[in-house]
């Protein structure tokens, strides 16, 4: 069984203008950190284009808020569009926003192939995409990614209890905006309040199946290990989930500029491994992971390695 990493030059054209912290050197900043040869029996694949992709962002998001991102799309092929003040199109963005969608979904059906050999996918994508709501694109995301991909699970295989869990700094308020009243969906993470987006208080359960862990400015590796070990891994573990999704921020690192916390690369060792022993008693190891945030170019590639690393030796 091997580790299944999925990107695509697109994801560096998606241009969000100078000084933007969610920029196109991310993209190479991991690719930097990927180039040695201890990564090089990762298995590697360009994202796809699904022909009915849209299908599946309905699922997750309204109608009209794929018109207005469609709309976007078409005014960026000569100008910059701004979804929210944040979160901007360049003539690229369309594209890399369908293959981010394209890479979770090529990676979901590759964990759900017993014939695949895939024990686990990385999908190295941009924009991201977990604060992005059922009606509104945000905070640098277009499309929910992750939560449509959990959706898809369920629509095509079947799946009937998906989890997502997310350490990115920032909650991921798009994904428990679409997951909110499905029981049959799990969402979990940890994240710093009161910071961006404001949500993601314990007191926000969905129909039980939200769980939420904040965390606050200075919290290091000794909170979130036992955030994680006290309140999501638990719940996790009940959940007893068919697959699991992770929103793999990485700008919860003690380096990252857009943060407080302070994580190191051994944390995001330790988180994967914890949830990959999830996977191996839940859903025969089936785990696929999608970039999220990450915001000094060193700190994320070295993060991002350490989590592939631990993917790998699955």
């Amino acid at each position: 069984m091997t580790t299944l990493l999925i990107s695509h030059p697109s994801f560096v054209l998606h241009d969000t203008g100078p000084g933007h912290p969610e920029r196109a050197e991310r993209m190479k900043a991991i690719d930097k950190a990927l180039s040695s040869t201890e990564f090089d029996s990762l298995k590697r694949e360009d994202a796809p284009l699904p022909e009915d992709i849209e299908t599946h962002i309905l699922r997750a998001h309204s109608a009209p808020h794929l018109e207005r991102v469609r709309a976007g799309a078409q005014e960026a092929r000569t100008r910059p569009h701004y979804l929210d003040p944040d979160t901007v199109m360049s003539a690229s963005s369309w594209e890399a926003a369908l293959r981010a969608i394209g890479a979770v979904l090529r990676g979901v059906d590759a964990v759900f192939d017993p014939a695949s050999g895939i024990s686990n996918v990385f999908c190295q994508v941009r924009p991201p995409g977990h604060h992005a709501e059922h009606s509104r694109s945000m905070g640098f995301c277009i499309f929910s990614t992750v939560a449509i991909a959990g959706l898809y699970a369920k629509a095509k295989h079947g799946a009937e209890r998906v989890a997502v869990i997310d350490f990115d700094v920032h909650h991921g308020n798009g994904t428990q905006d679409i997951f909110w009243s499905d029981k049959t969906l799990f969402y979990g993470s940890t994240h710093q309040m009161p910071h961006y987006p404001g949500t993601g208080a314990v007191s926000e359960h969905g129909v039980g199946n939200i769980w939420n862990a904040p965390l606050r400015s200075g919290d290091g590796s000794t909170e979130f290990r036992a955030a994680m070990d006290r309140v999501i891994l638990p719940a996790l573990d009940e959940f007893a989930p068919d697959l699991i999704l992770v929103s793999a921020g990485f700008d919860a690192h003690i380096h990252d500029p857009l943060g407080g916390l302070r994580l190191s690369d051994a944390d995001y060792t330790w988180v994967t491994e914890r949830l990959l022993d999830m996977a191996d008693r839940h859903c025969k190891g089936r785990l696929v992971s999608a970039l999220e945030g990450g915001y000094d170019l060193d700190a994320l590639g070295s993060a991002t390695a350490a989590h592939i690393r631990a993917l790998m030796k699955a």
